[in-house]
């Protein structure tokens, strides 16, 4: 006789649920220039969402500005942005959070990654802006964590404790589009 060992189960992430992990970590602000793969909870914020309220940046640099003063103000925000806005403001996330030490945690959705790397190693993507992230990531020495199901989204406690820590950037990289909800 064979023991069973249970298949761990996936729970799609979905709009609604990301809005409830911000609210459980006590995030009161969402700065962002919106995305394709977290336009659920874009639209889950813009219909207006208890504690949290959302700001729309110009340019991913802003966002990094905006936030870096909602926390040094005592805030609690969270960046959004996909991959491509990421790799703009690198400089500016070395001036505020690896310099300054401003401690912001960062949701980055991987914008273009193909269905067929979904639930693969994203280095392994045809996609440039997909497979380099993680590598960049790890040379500029920055903490961050794969978000691909609903489960994921436990790790933004850790994200936020880390940043804190560290006083410095964390990332959680969003590899799936987020399902409607």
């Amino acid at each position: 006789m064979t023991a069973l060992h249970p298949i761990p189960v996936k729970i799609p992430l979905g709009g609604r649920a990301a809005v409830a992990a911000l609210q459980r970590n006590r995030v009161d602000h969402v700065v962002t220039v919106p995305d394709w793969v977290q336009l659920s909870m874009h639209a889950q914020l813009a219909q207006g969402t208890d504690g949290i309220r959302l700001l729309n940046a110009c340019s991913e640099n802003q966002c990094i500005t905006i936030g870096a003063g909602l926390t040094l103000g005592g805030r609690r925000p969270m960046l959004v942005m996909q991959n491509q806005g990421f790799y703009n403001c690198i400089n500016t996330l070395r001036a505020v959070c690896m310099d300054a030490h401003v401690p912001l945690v960062f949701m980055v959705g991987q914008f273009g990654r193909e269905y067929a790397n979904l639930g693969q190693d994203p280095r392994q993507s045809r996609r440039t802006m997909v497979r380099i992230l993680e590598p960049v990531l790890e040379t500029l020495g920055l903490p961050f964590w794969r978000v691909d199901s609903a489960n994921d989204l436990e790790q933004m406690e850790e994200a936020y404790a880390t940043a804190e820590q560290r006083r410095t950037a964390a990332l959680l990289l969003v590899g799936t589009p987020m399902a409607w909800n």
